[in-house]
């Protein structure tokens, strides 16, 4: 089941808005704009291009690699290969207002067998390039947004026919709606007060227990929750980079997580003064341990996220968005929050398909009832 021309005229219109919203002033007319794409999403791509053209920006098109070919690359190249940027491939990040990619994968485990340290000699290259852009964000000439596109590959692993899988992501990103950017906005004011609130907490410790997993975060000085910034189309989190050296315990995913063409299922992490120490899979394990080796940082939290059910319209699992899906790598341990009165420490929710028994926190300054 495909999305319907007004469909996938309102996904643009949204995306464009995701693109915009987060930047403190609007992309100049003429900016470029990188709109990298799987090839099952070429007829969102296609409207996407016309629409950012009528807008008067300059439009680099790139379909991404079929799952064909990025195996015959990490089967067959050596490592200087992988580790090769094109020419002029800096000069363009270098001068990039925006960027949009197209999430609509033909596969999602295609890159089972092959060695984890292939996988990650290009995943350490592309940081370099997401450092140039991470500068250019920062100095506010940059936005980015990403989304969702169904795919067959999508429904299979999420247990989903094409149908019900199209109906999520419509659901999810409101593409039924007649002006569906004006309801993005309500979710973006909203999200502000949830973040306001969450940011007046001031929180030393978050620990959340379940019968499969009891982890504590220390959240750190000056830090503080972020999200819902149109940045990922449909994703309703709401996050935070707490102090990586606190996190202890045990963290449990028993849903499955699909990272570089790899598949891993019920994870198992064991967190020692913020490293992990114990890594299991029932399946994925080397993947798994050789992702987290790969440099000083991949053993350490990077991120704690909650999503808010006022907001998010997903009520599957997608093999994708981070909306309802939760990811077992160390860098994101989210858990959902439900909506409830602002003051509440206590949750009984869902978190990697587990009941937690309780999620709570302590506070680094006597908090003031009223």
């Amino acid at each position: 089941m495909a999305l319907s021309n007004a469909q996938l005229q309102r996904y643009a219109e949204v995306l464009i808005w995701g693109l915009s919203v987060g930047r403190p002033r609007p992309i100049p007319r003429y900016g470029e704009v990188l709109v990298n794409y799987d090839i099952e999403a070429l007829p969102l791509a296609e409207v996407l291009h016309e629409s950012l053209i009528r807008r008067g920006l300059n439009v680099v098109l790139r379909a991404m690699s079929t799952p064909i070919v990025e195996r015959n690359f990490f089967r067959h190249s050596d490592r200087r290969q992988r580790k090769h940027i094109a020419s002029g491939e800096r000069e363009l990040y270098a001068n990039l207002a925006g960027s949009v990619f197209l999430h609509a994968p033909s596969s999602l485990t295609h890159l089972q067998g092959i060695d984890p340290k292939s996988i990650n000699d290009a995943a350490v290259t592309r940081k370099t390039m997401r450092e140039i852009l991470n500068r250019r964000e920062e100095a506010g000439k940059f936005g980015w947004t990403l989304c969702t596109y169904p795919t067959m590959a999508l429904a299979s692993q999420a247990g989903l026919s094409m149908r019900q899988y199209t109906d999520q992501v419509v659901k999810a990103c409101m593409l039924n709606e007649r002006e569906p950017v004006k309801r993005w906005e309500e979710v973006f004011r909203s999200a502000i007060e949830v973040k306001k609130w969450l940011n007046s907490l001031k929180i030393a410790t978050i620990r959340v227990e379940s019968d499969s997993m009891d982890l504590s975060i220390n959240l750190g000085e000056k830090r503080l929750f972020i999200g819902v910034s149109g940045r990922n189309i449909p994703s309703f989190e709401i996050f935070t980079s707490p102090d990586w050296r606190g996190a202890r315990g045990e963290y449990y995913a028993d849903q499955p997580s699909f990272r570089n063409g790899n598949l891993v299922e019920r994870v198992r992490l064991r967190f020692e003064a913020g490293r992990v120490v114990r890594a299991d899979a029932a399946r994925g394990q080397r993947f798994l341990r050789e992702t987290l080796s790969m440099d000083a940082g991949a053993s350490r939290i990077g991120e704690f996220s909650l999503t808010d059910k006022r907001f998010s319209r997903i009520d599957r699992f997608m093999a994708d968005t981070p909306a309802t899906a939760i990811s077992p790598w160390a860098a994101l341990t989210p858990t959902p929050m439900p909506a409830t009165r602002p003051g509440s420490t206590r949750r009984r929710e869902k978190a990697s398909g587990s009941t937690i028994r309780r999620f709570t926190g302590t506070w680094s300054t006597p908090r003031i009832k009223g």
